[in-house]
C-alpha cells in the first residue's frame, strides 16, 4: 500500500493575506492528521508573494499542538543560511515537545532571489550564496549533534546541546539532482527526490542512492537522526478534482503559476477566475512554456492521479509519496487531499 505524505508551500491564493494562508496551513494538517498521511512537511521561501512560510521550524510547534498521529517536519530547512548548532537545538525543543513525531529535511537552495538570500544571510557587502561548497559539511555536524556523535576534536565537542534527549528527528536530504542522492547514500540519510521540480531525470538518482547506500559508522546506535537501510520518497505536485472538467479549471492556474516563476513575476497564486482572463492573452511563448512545464504536474480525476502517482512511486522505486498541491482556492486543495486519502484507501484516524 502507498504511504501518502502532504508538502505544503503555505500558498497565498489572490485575494487573501499570508495569515489566511498559514490558518489553511493549519487547517489542512489538522484534516491530513485525520486523513491517514503519514507525514506532514511545510517548505521554507523567503521574499515570495506566493508563499507565506520563511520559518517552518516555528510553525511545526504550532501543527505539533493541533495534531496527534501524523510525523511533523520540513521539507525544507534551508541550512546553508544557518548554524547546524542552532538548527540541532531548535529540532531537539521540537523533539522534546513530539516526541517520535519529527522529520528534519535539509536543502541547499536559497527558497528565493539572490537579493533576497543576501538578505536573510545578513549580508550588506553582496556576499554570495555559496551551498555546494559547505553543505556536506553541515550536514554531518547535523547529524553529530542530533545522534551526540560528534568527533572530540570538533570544537563544538564539548559545547552542552539542550534539551537533551535519547532520541531525535529523522534526517532527510531534499534533492532535485545527483547531488543530494549521492550525499544521501554516502551520509546514511533518508532521500526525497523533488520530482515537482526536476521531472525527467529523478528514477536514475533514486535508484543510484539505494545501490550506493552506505550506513554510517553509528547506525546501528543512532538515535534516529541516521538511517541503517535506504529510504527514499518522491515528491510529486498532484490536484485531483471530482470531475475531469474541474481538474482543468484547476490546471489553469498553475500554468499560470509555472509563467510567473518563469519571468520572475513576484505575485500572488492565481484563481480560476484570473487564470481563465489571463489565457485570453497566452502568446506563442507563454504556451511554449505552459507545454515544457506540463511534465511536473499530475492533475485529473482521483483514479487518473492516482494511477500517475503509482506509475512514478514504482519507477523511483520510493518507499513512499510525498504530495504537494498548490490550487487556486484553499478548498480545491482540501478537497484534492480528501479524495487522493479515499483513492489511496488511506486508514482515517
Amino acid at each position: 500500500m502507498t504511504k501518502l505524505s502532504i508538502l505544503d508551500q503555505s500558498p497565498i491564493i489572490s485575494g487573501h493575506t499570508p495569515v489566511e494562508a498559514i490558518a489553511a496551513t493549519v487547517e489542512l494538517a489538522q484534516a491530513a492528521d485525520q486523513l491517514g498521511y503519514e507525514r506532514y512537511w511545510l517548505a521554507e521561501h523567503h521574499g515570495l508573494n506566493a508563499l507565506a512560510d520563511p520559518c517552518p521550524e516555528i510553525l511545526l510547534a504550532r501543527l505539533g499542538s493541533v495534531t496527534k498521529h501524523i510525523r511533523i517536519g520540513t521539507g525544507g530547512i534551508l541550512l546553508p543560511y544557518y548554524s547546524p548548532f542552532k538548527v540541532a537545538e531548535q529540532f531537539r525543543m521540537l523533539e522534546a515537545l513530539f516526541p517520535g513525531r519529527l522529520d528534519l529535511g535539509i536543502g541547499r537552495a536559497p527558497g528565493g532571489d539572490l537579493r533576497t538570500a543576501q538578505a536573510v544571510m545578513g549580508s550588506t557587502t553582496g556576499g554570495s550564496y555559496n551551498a555546494a561548497e559547505y553543505f556536506p559539511e553541515q550536514v554531518m555536524e547535523l547529524i553529530g549533534l542530533l545522534d551526540g556523535v560528534l568527533p572530540a576534536e570538533h570544537p563544538h565537542a564539548e559545547v552542552v546541546l539542550q534539551p537533551q534527549r535519547e532520541t531525535a528527528p529523522q534526517i532527510w536530504v531534499l534533492g532535485s539532482s545527483d547531488f543530494g542522492g549521492a550525499m544521501a547514500a554516502d551520509m546514511g540519510l533518508r532521500f526525497a527526490f523533488a520530482h515537482f521540480i526536476n521531472a525527467h531525470s529523478g528514477a536514475p538518482v533514486a535508484q543510484a542512492y539505494r545501490g550506493d547506500f552506505r550506513p554510517a559508522a553509528h547506525a546501528a546506535q543512532t538515535r534516529g537522526a541516521v538511517t541503517p537501510a535506504p529510504y527514499s520518497a518522491v515528491a510529486v505536485f498532484a490536484i485531483a478534482a471530482e470531475t475531469q472538467a474541474q481538474a482543468d479549471e484547476l490546471a489553469m492556474s498553475v500554468d499560470v503559476r509555472r509563467l510567473q516563476m518563469a519571468y520572475g513575476i513576484n505575485a500572488p497564486i492565481a484563481t480560476v477566475e484570473e487564470a481563465k482572463a489571463r489565457a485570453q492573452h497566452y502568446a506563442p511563448r507563454d504556451l511554449a512554456i505552459i507545454e515544457r512545464e506540463r511534465p511536473r504536474a499530475v492533475i485529473g480525476t482521483p483514479d487518473k492521479v492516482a494511477a500517475h502517482i503509482r506509475e512514478i512511486e514504482a519507477r523511483f522505486g520510493a518507499d513512499e509519496v510525498v504530495v504537494l498541491g498548490v490550487a487556486a482556492s484553499y478548498q480545491a486543495r482540501l478537497k484534492s487531499y480528501e479524495l487522493l486519502a479515499r483513492e489511496f484507501g488511506l486508514k482515517s484516524r
